[in-house]
């Protein structure tokens, strides 16, 4: 249908969807749904040439059964298919009328009203509206007791809330962490990965929120949660969380001690995606591991070895050479690294000082940490990569910890020209 044509008709509904009665206001919504459904160009068209703010009206309890059906599936369409839509339903003062549909409609009606909720939500200027309509006890109502694809984008409209600081507060006092605790168990996937993002967030947010996590036995219900759910972006969100719980002592403790927990993060720095290695990282850094349990993820050395190299995400590259730090600790660990020539040979390229996608504390730590125990075999392995040649460039160049590392290299004998700025 050429663009002139579909505005005219576009227009055309509209009018008779105001001035008609019952039967012309179904046949008109019948073919808007069908034009909207049928067309994605006609979307934007609609919103311009109709009255949006009429169809709105029509979502009220005192409109006819089928002609109110009919308005939530456009006004769903509508909400769902653009930011510059989204806006229009908002502030035609669609928000009000989808919660109270939410609240008491049809379970078809709700699936519909929790898609457009969502969609309003996802604008963090729409989302503060959520409380002056009391919606956030609705759609933590909606989570818990909805059909499942109502509950689906119930509670990403609950993530979008928890994103809004001004507001988040009141997902704590309307009782919202048992709920997502419920959805991250028996929701569908869709579910739980919203129910994941949003407890990932509220942990984030401050002490009040991981108490009441923590009062939910969250901890061992996310470790449990990691090992059995296999969606990466799930996965990711409850570590964030576990990450974020960490900085409470118990937790730190009950995580430091579990050898199986442990082992995952070894096993998601070999096989995860960047950020779950980042995370994992991270975390074996912060972690007060046994050194039983250090050499338990020996073989993920090599993998962290390899992050060292990647620029993004920021922060990665930081937080490898820290877990590598840590688990260097142990002298089986430094001589598994030093037995992995590919390993041994990333090291020492990312010493060259012509090597710029690498800031030089990060290796410089890890070879610190691989010569401290003394051993003459790792001494002979870097140098037999070329380590002495770049550590004394990086010395002549004041290098923070390149001396230290290169006297270490040396065995404390090192006989040059730097010897008498190393005694002063």
């Amino acid at each position: 249908m050429p663009a002139v044509t579909m505005y005219q008709y576009a227009w055309d509904l509209f009018t008779r969807l105001q001035i008609g009665g019952i039967e012309f206001k179904k046949k008109a919504l019948e073919s808007l749904l069908q034009l909207l459904n049928d067309n994605e160009k006609s979307t934007p068209l609609v919103a311009k040439e109709g009255n949006v703010g009429y169809l709105i009206s029509l979502l009220e309890a005192n409109s006819q059964p089928l002609i109110r059906e009919q308005a939530v599936l456009a006004v769903s369409v509508l909400a769902s298919s653009s930011e510059d839509l989204r806006k229009i339903v908002f502030e035609e003062g669609g928000l009000g009328p989808l919660l109270r549909i939410l609240e008491t409609g049809s379970i078809a009606l709700k699936e519909k009203a929790a898609i457009a909720v969502e969609a309003i939500t996802a604008d963090p200027e729409n989302t503060w509206a959520i409380s002056a309509y009391g919606g956030v006890s609705v759609l933590i109502e909606a989570c818990r007791s909805g059909s499942q694809p109502t509950q689906t984008h119930a509670v990403g409209a609950l993530r979008n809330v928890a994103s809004v600081e001004d507001i988040r507060m009141a997902l704590g006092e309307e009782g919202a962490v048992p709920v997502l605790f419920q959805l991250l168990i028996s929701g569908t996937s869709a579910a739980q990965e919203k129910a994941a993002n949003c407890i990932s967030i509220l942990a984030s947010s401050g002490e009040y929120f991981r108490a009441l996590i923590i009062q939910e036995k969250g901890l061992p219900r996310l470790m449990h949660l990691l090992q059995d759910l296999s969606s990466s972006d799930t996965v990711e969100h409850l570590l964030r969380t576990i990450s974020s719980l960490s900085v409470l002592d118990s937790v730190s403790r009950i995580l430091s001690s579990s050898t199986a927990f442990i082992i995952q993060l070894g096993e998601f720095i070999k096989h995860g995606n960047l950020i779950l290695q980042q995370i994992s990282a991270c975390l074996l850094s912060k972690l007060s591991i046994s050194d039983g349990n250090k050499r338990a993820i020996s073989s993920c050395i090599s993998s962290l070895v390899k992050l060292m190299e990647s620029p993004k995400p920021v922060g990665l590259q930081e937080a490898a050479a820290q877990a590598l730090v840590s688990l260097l600790t142990v002298r089986s660990n430094r001589k598994e690294l030093v037995r992995d020539e590919k390993s041994v040979m990333r090291l020492v390229q990312m010493l060259d000082p012509k090597n710029e996608a690498v800031s030089k504390k990060f290796p410089l730590m890890v070879v610190t940490a691989v010569l401290g125990g003394g051993s003459g075999g790792c001494r002979k392995r870097l140098t037999a990569a070329g380590a002495n040649k770049h550590l004394q460039s990086l010395a002549e160049i004041e290098v923070a910890g390149a001396k230290k590392a290169l006297q270490r290299l040396a065995g404390n004998r090192l006989k040059s020209i730097f010897s008498r700025t190393w005694r002063e």
